[in-house]
C-alpha cells in the first residue's frame, strides 16, 4: 500500500509533525531503524560471511529515549564511529579460505582500515562450533598436490542406444516393425547411406573410366596365355619324366608275367613271332634290369610299353640267339617310358649279359662301346657289326639306344659276344644265381 499525499495541514511544520515520534527528527531516526530486506542476516548466523562474534564490541548503555552518547540526526547513509558495520576479520578470512599457515611475506594479511585494540585488551577467540550456513566456501590446501588415484579400471561398457534408421524405404519400414531398434552387430556391417544418383552423363563417363584399354586388355590375354602355356609344358615334363615310366614299368612288368606263365603251361611252340609279341627275357645283373623283349622296334607297340624291340623285319632283319651265327640287335629305350637302356653306358667290358627263352639261357658278355653314330647308320646291326672289333662270324648282341639323355640325335651302341648257352632243364647261369 502506498502511503497518501499529506493534506494541507501535514507539513514539518503542521499538527501533525509532532505526532507519535514527538521530537524533531525522531521521524527520521525511526525510518533508519527499520530492517533492510537486502541486509537481514542469516537464520543463526549474519549477513557478512567473515563476521566474526569475538570482534563485536561491548553495548554502551542506552538511554531512555534509545539514544546513546554519540547520537546524532541521520542526514544520510553514514558509517558508525568507532566500528564497522560489518565485523571484518583479515586473519579469520586468511585462515577460512587457505587454512594456518606460516606467516610470510607474501601471504601477510592486509592491513585493517579500522584501530585494533590494545594486545592487553584483546580476548582470547574460543573454538566455535560451526553453524549452519547455506554458501559453500572452498578450501584450498597448502603443500604439496595430491598424488593421483589409482587407476580406474573401468567395467563392461553400456550397450549403446539405437540408432535410427537410415537407407531407404524398406530398410525404415523394418526398423518400425521392430520398434525402432537395429539389428545387433558390429558397425562395420552395417549398410552406408545410399549415395546420390548420378545423371546420366556422369554414368556414361564412369562406364568408361571402368573399361580397359586395349593395352590392358591384350597384355592381360598375352600373360594369360603364357601362364597357360607353362602350365601345360609343367604337366607335359611331369607326364613325360614321371607317370610314362610309372605306366611303362606296370605294362612290362604285366607282359614278364604272361611270358613266364606261357612257358610254365607250354602252350608256346618255337618259331616265327608276331610284331609286339614277347617272346624272351633280358637281365643285366649290374644294372638291375629285367625287361621283356618283343618282336620288332615299333614305338608305340614295343618300345613305349617298356619292353625291348628286337630288329626283326625288313632289310633291318637280325638273328635269334638260337640261331648258330649271327647277330642278335635290339634297342629300347634311355629315358622316359621305361628306360630299360638308361645307364647300358656304364658297363665294362666282361659285364654279364643274359636273354633268357622258353627253352635256355644264352649268357653275353660286354665286348666294346661305340659312345656316339648316326641313326641312319644301320652298319652297326651287321651280322659282323662293323666298328665292334669282331673280326669273322660268330653269335653277337648288340644294344642300341638315343643319346645324348632326353633327346634322339645320335644313337649308343654296346657290342657283346655269346660265352655261355645253358637248357633251362640245367638251371639258371651263374651270373643270375650269384
Amino acid at each position: 500500500m502506498t502511503a497518501g499525499r499529506p493534506g494541507p495541514d501535514v507539513g514539518p511544520e503542521g499538527p501533525e509533525a509532532q505526532g507519535a515520534h514527538g521530537a524533531d527528527g525522531a521521524f527520521v531516526a525511526a525510518v533508519d531503524g527499520l530492517a533492510d530486506p537486502l541486509n537481514d542476516p542469516l537464520p543463526g548466523g549474519h549477513a557478512s560471511p567473515w563476521f566474526r562474534a569475538d570482534n563485536i564490541p561491548a553495548a554502551e548503555p542506552a538511554y531512555e529515549d534509545g539514544r546513546g552518547p554519540g547520537y546524532a540526526p541521520r542526514q544520510g547513509p553514514q558509517q558508525p564511529q568507532g566500528a564497522p558495520s560489518e565485523w571484518y576479520d583479515p586473519a579469520g578470512y586468511q585462515r577460512d579460505w587457505y587454512g594456518p599457515q606460516e606467516p610470510s611475506a607474501r601471504m601477510a594479511p592486509a592491513a585493517s582500515p579500522f584501530p585494533a585494540a590494545p594486545a592487553e585488551e584483546r580476548a582470547p577467540v574460543p573454538d566455535l562450533p560451526a553453524e549452519p550456513r547455506t554458501e559453500v566456501i572452498a578450501r584450498i590446501p597448502a603443500g604439496p598436490a595430491p598424488e593421483p588415484a589409482a587407476e580406474y579400471a573401468p567395467g563392461p561398457a553400456p550397450e549403446p542406444a539405437p540408432e535410427p534408421p537410415s537407407g531407404g524405404r524398406a530398410e525404415r519400414r523394418r526398423a518400425a516393425k521392430r520398434g525402432g531398434r537395429r539389428r545387433p552387430g558390429p558397425v562395420a556391417d552395417r549398410p552406408a547411406p545410399a549415395a546420390a544418383p548420378m545423371s546420366r552423363v556422369e554414368a556414361r563417363r564412369a562406364a568408361r573410366a571402368a573399361k580397359d584399354s586395349p593395352a590392358v586388355v591384350a597384355s592381360r590375354v598375352v600373360g594369360e596365355v603364357f601362364i597357360s602355356l607353362g602350365v601345360l609344358m609343367l604337366l607335359f615334363v611331369t607326364y613325360q619324366l614321371w607317370w610314362t615310366n610309372i605306366r611303362a614299368e606296370q605294362l612290362a612288368g604285366k607282359e614278364t608275367s604272361r611270358i613266364q606263365d606261357e612257358w610254365a603251361n607250354g602252350d608256346r611252340k618255337p618259331g616265327v613271332f608276331a610284331p609286339g609279341q614277347g617272346f624272351a627275357i633280358m637281365h643285366i645283373p649290374k644294372l638291375d634290369v629285367v625287361a621283356p623283349i618283343a618282336e620288332g622296334i615299333d614305338k608305340e607297340k614295343v618300345l613305349d610299353r617298356g619292353m625291348i624291340g628286337h630288329y626283326g623285319e625288313g632289310s633291318l632283319k637280325t638273328a635269334m640267339p638260337s640261331d648258330k651265327q649271327g647277330n642278335f640287335a635290339v634297342a629300347g629305350h634311355r629315358n622316359t617310358h621305361g628306360e630299360p637302356f638308361r645307364y647300358i653306358n656304364k658297363l665294362s667290358p666282361g659285364d654279364p649279359i643274359v636273354v633268357e627263352t622258353r627253352d635256355a639261357y644264352y649268357t653275353y658278355e660286354m665286348a666294346s662301346i661305340l659312345p656316339q653314330t648316326s641313326p641312319s647308320n644301320i652298319s652297326v646291326i651287321e651280322p659282323v657289326p662293323v666298328g665292334s672289333g669282331f673280326e669273322g662270324p660268330g653269335k653277337y648282341l648288340t644294344l642300341t639306344t638315343c643319346t645324348p639323355e632326353f633327346t634322339s640325335t645320335y644313337r649308343l651302341i654296346v657290342w657283346g659276344k655269346m660265352v655261355d648257352e645253358r637248357p633251362r632243364s640245367e638251371g639258371k647261369p651263374d651270373a643270375l644265381v650269384g
